[in-house]
Formats: structure tokens, C-alpha cells, sequence
């Protein structure tokens, strides 16, 4: 026997159809009845997302630079071994530097850090310029900004930091752009042209 129209029939299979059919945006599981009774989408729940926390970024400031001995014919580099290297005997030439402690200038903590890296007394002829890059280490982002000068030697002797340097030496003046290791330096002394006290 079939029902007559308006018997419920024909409502239940709406019904069923709502149900069958998820994707339908007006479907009852997700909308909401507004009080003038138009139907309205249901408000989206806020996704939480998982944040990284940013790495702390910390400045630091060295000097140092170019030192040139008594002969105006060679300039003195530090040494460092290469930690990339499974030999452990490549060493990483640079140009000698150290952080600027509370209280000094850039000129007073470059020719105090050249003193304690090398053993080399040195005065400042001029500025070379000033580095600045970044870099990971301990997990904090570190801005480093450098400030070099070109020094004449004055005395001392020549005498690597134990703790800090593997290497001291002095090189001829024409050698040292194709010894430095870090790209920075390298650029830093090839534009300095003749390096005259």
C-alpha cells in the first residue's frame, strides 16, 4: 500500500537525503538557525596551531684586524682548526679579533685582543672597515658586527693564545687575501689595495 502524498512519506526521504549527502553546506549538522530563521553556516572552531619559539637573537661586537711587522713586508694571521676536518690538522687563517669588554673602545679592545691572540704589541695605523653577519650557535641567532683595523707591529713575541688559538704567523703581505678562510675578510683586505702604513 503506498502512502498518500503528505503522509510522511516524503519527509523522511528528505531526510535521508540530508543525512546521505555530508558535503552539503546547508545540511542540519552544520548550520545554525538564526532568529529571523534564515540558516546560516556554523561558526568554525579556532585551530591552534604549534608554534615554534623563535631563537633569541643576541648582538655581539668584536675588534681586531691586519697587523703588519716592522718590515711592512708581511701581515700576522691566527690559526684555528677546522672542526669540519676528520683529520684535525687543516687550519682555518683569519685575522686576529675578540669581543669589546664594558668600558672599552673598538680601538682599545682590537689592540688588547691582538696582544692576547698573538703575543704581537701593535698601534693602530687606520680603519679597515666593519663586518656584520649572522649566525646560529647554542641555539641562539647571533649578530655579530666586527670592527677591523690595519696595526703596525711595535714588539712583543710571537706566541698563540693556548686557550683560544691553535696558530700564529706571519705571511707576505701578497699571500694573505688567498690564506683568510672567511669570505668577509678576505673582501674586507682585497678592497683595502695596498696596505701602506
Amino acid at each position: 500500500m503506498t502512502p498518500a502524498p503528505g503522509a510522511g512519506g516524503e519527509a523522511k526521504r528528505k531526510k535521508r537525503r540530508r543525512r546521505r549527502n555530508p558535503s552539503n553546506p546547508l545540511t542540519p549538522s552544520n548550520t545554525t538557525q538564526a532568529q529571523s530563521g534564515s540558516v546560516q553556516p556554523a561558526p568554525k572552531k579556532p585551530t591552534v596551531k604549534n608554534k615554534q619559539p623563535y631563537a633569541k637573537r643576541v648582538d655581539e661586537v668584536s675588534a681586531g684586524g691586519l697587523v703588519i711587522d716592522q718590515t711592512g713586508t708581511k701581515g700576522l694571521l691566527i690559526g684555528r682548526r677546522d672542526l669540519k676536518d676528520q683529520t684535525g690538522q687543516r687550519l682555518l687563517w683569519s685575522l686576529p679579533k675578540g669581543h669589546i669588554e664594558e668600558g672599552e673602545t673598538p680601538e682599545q679592545a682590537a689592540i688588547r685582543e691582538v696582544q692576547e691572540e698573538t703575543g704581537i704589541e701593535s698601534e693602530i695605523s687606520k680603519a679597515l672597515g666593519v663586518i656584520d653577519f649572522w649566525f646560529m650557535a647554542g641555539g641562539k641567532r647571533i649578530h655579530k658586527t666586527v670592527h677591523h683595523y690595519l696595526f703596525k707591529e711595535v714588539g712583543g713575541v710571537l706566541a698563540p693564545q693556548v686557550t683560544e688559538v691553535d696558530d700564529v704567523g706571519w705571511f707576505p703581505l701578497e699571500e694573505v687575501v688567498g690564506l683568510l678562510a672567511y669570505p668577509d675578510e678576505k673582501k674586507l683586505i682585497s678592497k683595502s689595495g695596498e696596505l701602506n702604513l
